[in-house]
């Protein structure tokens, strides 16, 4: 009967009966494996099985388990499952999904210490999904950069204009160089250089409205009288549209939207503040704009977000390996 102490066994394939040798996990799971497989997926483990193999004969150190060297390594069984099971020929195990950053870079790292090279790119693309970016772009861009993947960084870069302009410190910083931080902060201000244009000149708003009817609740205007509702106008001449001003919390979201451009270039700092003046604008004591306005700005946000994205798209990340 086994002890809580003793090393359990891992999950096929990693328990055939007829593997020549035992990885053990630092939290003691036994892998059965094949040397071939590992040998011929890295020089690291092809080097170390060219080595004389110790049996039960052989006095030493080396423990011996149902006639199989025990060799001990420092990754766990989160981390060695998923990096073997890419070892392995797809006939035998399918090349695991990777969705939780710190797994993906626990099995990076493991990659780069045994030199599984074609590996180490495999684990690293896993990184490039939207809901690990999203949530870990800067750290992505600088493994990216650290593995040369050129599309990779596009991605992660323009996922980066979520974050300010001057990014907080992030663990992996120091994987990148100065010159690929400065293409990043530069990259991240040229596509907030970039967006401004919508604000100079508005045709991309006339266009989607040819008539102020189209939009009565953007000039605070009633559309079956065609006068005033109860919102206030701008006096300020900003954002003027058929030669009439806009209604005044329209134009405050205009500037503070495009303010905020300036440091998040991005489509979710548009969806954002399109909800937020929707959820507190003062639109909402107008009996008039208060049921039209939530549609309507959704449907200004679409085009807005549409905009922007089209002018990021023409803005380069200026990084070469």
């Amino acid at each position: 009967m086994s002890t809580p102490s003793d090393p359990s066994c891992a999950p096929s394939p990693f328990d055939h009966a007829k593997a020549d040798v035992i990885l053990r996990s630092s939290d003691d799971v036994d892998f059965r494996v094949f040397k071939l497989f590992l040998s011929l997926a890295s020089p690291f483990f092809e080097t170390l099985f060219d080595l004389p193999q110790p049996s039960e004969e052989m006095n030493t150190d080396v423990e011996i388990k149902d006639g199989l060297p025990v060799i001990p390594v420092s990754e766990d069984s989160k981390t060695l499952d998923p990096l073997l099971r890419f070892c392995y020929p797809c006939t035998l195990s399918d090349d695991p999904a990777l969705e939780d950053f710190r797994d993906i870079i626990n099995v990076l790292e493991a990659a780069k210490k045994y030199s599984l090279d074609a590996i180490e790119r495999t684990v690293c693309k896993s990184l490039f999904n939207p809901k690990i970016l999203e949530a870990n772009s800067m750290r992505c861009f600088a493994i990216a950069c650290r593995s040369r993947m050129q599309d990779e960084c596009a991605l992660a870069a323009k996922h980066t204009l979520r974050e300010p302009l001057v990014p907080t410190w992030f663990e992996e910083i120091e994987l990148i160089t100065s010159s690929e931080l400065l293409s990043l902060l530069s990259y991240h201000r040229k596509c907030g250089d970039a967006v401004q244009a919508l604000k100079d000149d508005l045709s991309w708003i006339t266009n989607q409205y040819p008539q102020r009817n189209s939009a009565p609740w953007m000039f605070a205007m009633r559309v079956d009288s065609h006068s005033q509702c109860s919102c206030v106008r701008s006096t300020s001449g900003r954002f003027m549209l058929y030669g009439y001003s806009s209604a005044q919390w329209w134009e405050a979201f205009m500037v503070s939207t495009f303010l905020d451009l300036r440091d998040k270039p991005c489509a979710e700092t548009v969806r954002q503040n399109v909800e937020n003046v929707i959820r507190t604008g003062p639109q909402r004591n107008c009996g008039y704009c208060s049921p039209t306005v939530p549609g309507g700005m959704r449907e200004f946000g679409t085009l807005f977000i549409d905009k922007v994205e089209e002018l990021l798209s023409q803005v380069e990340l200026e990084l070469k390996f």
